[in-house]
């Protein structure tokens, strides 16, 4: 089975990474083998090992495509359920002008924004272009996207740095079910 994945130019030195380090790395830990077409930025991506992890082959490329460094797109294959998902920045703007504008937005005075969704989810968040890339589990992911479509369709920045405030604390508390307390008898 192979894919297909389109990533930016300037993004294909990265993907491919100092001596082919990078692309070796992917094909191990993946089970894919990656032929990159530097001319076009072009990808193929085809299963050679555990099925499995191959599924998660194109996620990884497309996510350093998109932005993130190789370690945090790697870390998808640290758990079945880390996905990776990608908010069209450009779907949400009239023209250039307000695309600049909303993608300020989500970025946040000094990266405040973006820093925030991070540390109160634990997703990765990167903004790239007319991207905003997110890797984390569902229910991060989830919180994330929401919180950057209420940012894009003009909510204050404080209501959604309430809300990401409280998605932590549920979050904290859901965490906390699993674990007994240790001084409890």
């Amino acid at each position: 089975m192979q894919q297909h994945v389109k990533i930016p130019q300037d993004r294909i030195g990265v993907l491919i990474g100092e001596g082919g380090e990078t692309m070796r790395r992917i094909e191990n830990r993946a089970g894919v083998r990656l032929d990159i077409d530097s001319e076009n930025g072009s990808v193929a991506i085809e299963q050679v090992g555990d099925p499995v992890d191959a599924l998660k082959g194109p996620d990884i490329v497309q996510a350093i495509g998109r932005g993130f460094p190789p370690e945090d797109a790697l870390t998808l294959l640290d758990d079945e359920m880390r996905m990776f998902d990608l908010i069209d920045i450009d779907a949400a703007a009239r023209n250039k002008r307000d695309r600049k504008r909303k993608k300020g937005r989500l970025i946040g005075e000094n990266g405040r924004t973006r820093e925030l969704m991070e540390e109160l989810t634990g997703a990765s968040v990167v903004i790239y272009g007319s991207t905003m890339g997110i890797i984390g589990g569902p229910e991060q992911v989830q919180i994330v996207r929401e919180a950057a479509e209420r940012l894009l369709d003009g909510a204050p920045h404080g209501s959604v740095y309430a809300f990401l405030e409280r998605k932590h604390n549920e979050l904290k508390r859901k965490g906390m079910d699993y674990h007994r307390y240790p001084g409890g008898t």
